[in-house]
This record gives C-alpha cells, structure tokens and sequence, in this order.
C-alpha cells in the first residue's frame, strides 16, 4: 500500500535533501513497521537525527493525516493506503 511522507523541522537532511515522498509497505502495517522500514532508507551519517535504536527520536511530532499520532495510539496505529504521515522535528541547534 501506498504511505505520503512529508519531513520538517530540517528532517529532510536524513532523506538526502526530500521534503515529501511516497514509499509502499505491506498491508496491515504499523507505525512501528514504519518507523522501522524509514530507518533502513534514512541516510546512515544522519539516521541519530531520525531514530535512536529502533524508536523515533524524542523532539519529533508526527502527524498521521494531520492528527497527532497520540490521538491515533502511536507505533501501534494501523496504516491504510494513502496515509499522510508527517514527521516534525522540534528540535533546533543554536
């Protein structure tokens, strides 16, 4: 199935300058199969910006079809084709 995915907040620099792509994961997937699936084609000098272990890194929002995903029961939200999913770092350096 079809997922849209938007970056912000400077994320776009762990998907070699993307802002928004389209990837296909398998029917019945999770957030978590998600999260997990992007780590493998995050860019390995950046990937500590995006995921620390297997967990989304603290300071990023995700909206899942512009709803907070703690609204949508997080890593466990199942996704249907044509998610929105969007990720939002909060995090800034100074």
């Amino acid at each position: 199935m079809k997922i849209i995915i938007d970056l912000g907040g400077g994320l776009d620099v762990c998907f070699n300058g993307q802002k928004g792509f389209n990837i296909e994961i398998n029917e019945g997937a999770r957030m978590s199969d998600l999260v997990l699936h992007l780590k493998t084609i995050c860019n390995p000098k950046k990937i500590e910006f995006f995921v620390q272990q297997d967990q989304l890194r603290p300071g990023i929002l995700v909206l899942i079809n512009d709803v907070d995903w703690e609204l949508e029961e997080k890593e466990q939200y199942q996704l249907s084709n044509n998610d929105r999913v969007s990720f939002i770092s909060t995090l800034h350096g100074g």
